[in-house]
């Protein structure tokens, strides 16, 4: 970490004081990644200096990495040849991301300066749905025939493997594009060189359809190790797969995706730094506008036993633990099933399963905090706090604890697989929408049991 700092340091200095020779050998060893952090740190003006200083290929790999915004204030600064060369190295997704996220005079220059062919391949992409796996997978992979030697297959990779994303693993395809069959680079090394792909190839290829959702995609690929996964239409055309690379981009994605709605936000797809405050203003306020008029409810219970408090006023000294217990026990379970589902450990058909083990899970941890609590409420609140409190007082509190637990456990792990099952993002329902529930019903149990075990 520290030499990437003082490397960073060291090209930024180099950059301020012109030596661009010095600086174009020093970067043609550093990874791309880190040159596009670079970019983070200097003025905009020198974005197209330092760009231009980069060896062709390089520059093409630092471009993928960079922001969108930093992408467009470099297209803006490009010439139409300039621009041309770096549509020339980018993998076609790459290309489709880029002008997903480019403004309409941006595309349309960037469009312009596009083959034919590449215009016609871009087209075809983004009509798949933002969330399907054809709109995260590349054209460009190696297609392999069955009737092929080795040594022809060989002599095809060597021909084509510039311009292909990956090439250890190839497709094997018959002459209607169906997907027929998978083989690596490695086993067509260990093979003789007059073999045919048919005897050699795997038949029971894993392939993912065009319209299925990209992070079931991302699922597949990390379940069974792949580098890459064919991607099939409805007739079992093999027209593009989906690489490694992207599958942990779309995780990434959904996983800050998920962090946000847990967290009641609006995802926000700029860095931090770089995110005004109005943008963070707009992403926050709907959820916290929702929680603050849905907490009225606990507000009106509250108010609906004013009496209740009044003849026990000592009641009102635990409502705020048996509130926070109750969203803590809900936000445990939500999380953990929400985990569960996005892993695909657990379906709605688990349903019951999930209950049954989550109810024990309950009972258990709602025992244990009512034994804590009524030792907790003789030994602090009555002899250190001296406040007047009984044996069916805190009876009332201990068993709304358990009963509150419990309840939170039950919803906590069933609205998740629910709304997964109605098709929202079970994420949604997670810690500020359960607890907000679970407050609720905890005031309502307590006050019951109040009013019963108390006669107010």
């Amino acid at each position: 970490m520290e030499n990437e700092v003082f490397a960073l340091e060291r090209a930024k200095a180099l950059l301020d004081e012109k030596k661009y020779a010095e600086l174009r050998k020093m970067l043609t060893e550093v990874p791309a990644a880190d040159i596009g952090e670079m970019f983070e740190e200097i003025p905009k003006n020198q974005f197209a200096i330092l760009y231009r200083i980069l060896p062709k290929e390089l520059a093409a790999d630092v471009f993928v990495e960079l922001d969108p915004d930093f992408q467009q204030i470099l297209i803006e600064s490009f010439s139409d040849r300039e621009l041309r060369e770096v549509l020339d190295e980018l993998y076609m997704d790459d290309t489709v991301d880029l002008i997903e996220e480019m403004p309409a005079t941006v595309v349309k220059r960037i469009l312009a300066n596009s083959t034919p062919e590449d215009r016609k391949t871009v087209n075809e992409l983004l009509k798949y749905p933002e969330d399907s796996a054809g709109s995260i997978m590349t054209t460009e992979f190696v297609r392999l025939k069955e009737d092929m030697t080795v040594q022809e297959a060989f002599q095809l990779i060597r021909k084509v493997a510039i311009d292909k994303e990956t090439i250890y693993t190839c497709y094997v395809t018959d002459n209607r594009s169906h997907l027929i069959g998978m083989v690596t680079v490695k086993y067509l090394l260990l093979s003789d060189y007059e073999a045919k792909i048919r005897d050699i190839m795997q038949d029971n290829v894993i392939s993912v359809k065009t319209l299925d959702d990209k992070e079931e995609v991302a699922a597949t690929i990390s379940k069974y190790d792949v580098l890459a996964l064919p991607v099939v239409d409805e007739e079992y055309r093999l027209v593009g797969i989906v690489t490694v690379d992207d599958a942990i981009d779309v995780m990434q994605d959904e996983a800050e995706e998920d962090f946000a709605k847990m967290n009641a936000m609006a995802p926000v797809e700029t860095p931090y730094l770089r995110t005004s405050v109005f943008s963070l203003w707009r992403s926050r306020i709907i959820w916290l506008l929702l929680l603050m008029v849905s907490a009225t409810f606990t507000g009106m219970i509250i108010s609906s036993f004013e009496d209740a408090l009044k003849v026990q006023v000592v009641l009102t000294a635990f409502i705020p633990m048996l509130m926070d217990t109750g969203g803590n026990s809900g936000s445990q379970a939500s999380v953990t099933v929400i985990r569960a589902l996005s892993l695909g450990e657990i379906a709605f058909e688990n349903i019951l399963k999930v209950i049954w083990k989550e109810l024990r899970v309950a009972l258990l941890c709602g025992a244990s905090l009512a034994v804590v609590t009524f030792g907790k409420i003789f030994l602090v609140d009555k002899m250190l706090m001296h406040r007047e409190i009984t044996i069916p007082v805190a009876l009332v509190v201990c068993i709304t604890l358990c009963i509150t637990v419990l309840c939170a456990k039950f919803l906590g792990c069933t609205l998740p697989m629910i709304a997964a099952k109605l098709g929202f993002d079970p994420a949604v329902m997670a810690s500020p929408f359960i607890t907000t529930i679970v407050d609720a019903v905890s005031l309502l149990v307590y006050f019951a049991f109040a009013m019963i075990l108390l006669k107010i």
